[in-house]
């Protein structure tokens, strides 16, 4: 499924916190770019010549509390990790007027406009899709419950502006203030309506123990959705080769561009859909590898990843140098 990609300039930088920053990106030739509804994101192609490609993908804010973004403006934040990689690459050089490429809207966490009511659970940088579905629940003044947790108000991504747009419907939860405790997702899900559905960004844990806390609770699967952008970046990653048996073609991985980026970067037509392991689409019969294979996808059972035999190639790994793929 090839991607449509956009010329764009970074047209505004603003320091949100001291790890995050916002960036607005304008379409280079003035037009409008292609519409996002709430929850979706986009891909952010970037790199030189020394880093290779690096592809990264950032949830749309969609605009202000009280403002859409410009017909021809896309608008992310990117928390800025400590190890080297790709949040470090694009705070270290992107400044107004760098020039990038990045992908139309996708959306594989959609807000449903049909929801009775909606509880967003949201942490740290995860904020980011929950922000956008406020403001579209707000705008359509539908009832909704927001839960944003955070170690403190002045670490947390737009703080002040959820408190804003949601006012009374709002709870922070603050994990760095010892009163505060642990969340208690529990009581939480039981405190909210029946037929309520839950939205839920943030660092995996905290997804899982929603996931959990709701199947205790007996609520249904669908009832709970939420978005990972597949396994983060550990900090260890190093470029490989991938050797492709059919062709003979040989495509080198940079540490920074997942194997299935590196292929389409390269035009080989390959399967996918929703680059966070978990669709069962880009799934590649492995010939060999010259180091062990780094499972990051929920889709693969046990015995499937034990025999080393596949992998999926939107967010897994080796730690090696060669990788031959049976394509």
């Amino acid at each position: 499924m090839p991607l449509k990609h956009i010329d764009v300039v970074v047209s505004v930088v603003r320091q949100v916190t001291g790890r995050i920053r916002e960036f607005q990106f304008t379409a280079i030739d003035g037009k409008p770019v292609p519409a996002s509804g709430a929850g979706a994101h986009i891909e952010v192609r970037t790199g030189n010549d020394e880093t290779g490609l690096i592809v990264r993908q950032y949830s749309l804010i969609g605009g202000t509390v009280n403002k859409d973004d410009p017909r021809h403006t896309y608008r992310i934040a990117v928390q800025r990790e400590d190890r080297a990689g790709g949040s470090a690459y694009i705070h270290a050089n992107f400044v107004v007027g760098t020039r990038l490429q990045v992908s139309a809207p996708i959306n594989n966490f959609p807000l449903d406009r049909r929801d009775e009511h909606s509880l967003l659970l949201a942490g740290g940088i995860g904020i980011t899709p929950i922000f956008s579905m406020a403001r579209s629940l707000a705008r359509r003044k539908r009832h909704f419950n927001v839960v944003y947790a955070g170690r403190a108000p002045e670490l947390m991504a737009f703080h002040d502006e959820m408190a804003e747009l949601a006012g009374p419907n709002v709870r922070f939860h603050y994990s760095g203030r010892a009163d505060d405790g642990k969340l208690d997702l529990a009581a939480l899900l039981a405190a909210q309506p029946l037929g309520t559905t839950a939205y839920v960004c943030g660092p995996s844990p905290l997804v899982a123990a929603t996931h959990a806390a709701s199947r205790e609770a007996g609520w249904l699967p669908e009832n709970v959705r939420s978005e990972l952008f597949g396994a983060s970046p550990t900090g260890d990653e190093v470029g490989f080769e991938v050797e492709l048996a059919r062709s003979g073609r040989v495509i080198s991985v940079g540490k920074d561009v997942s194997i299935l980026d590196a292929l389409t970067a390269a035009q080989v037509d390959v399967l996918w859909d929703c680059r966070r392991g978990e669709c069962g689409l880009c799934p590649q019969n492995v010939i060999s590898a010259d180091g062990p294979i780094d499972h990051r996808d929920r889709y693969l059972s046990e015995e499937e990843r034990e025999s080393g035999s596949t992998l999926c190639i939107c967010v897994s790994r080796i730690r090696g140098s060669r990788l031959v793929l049976d394509a």
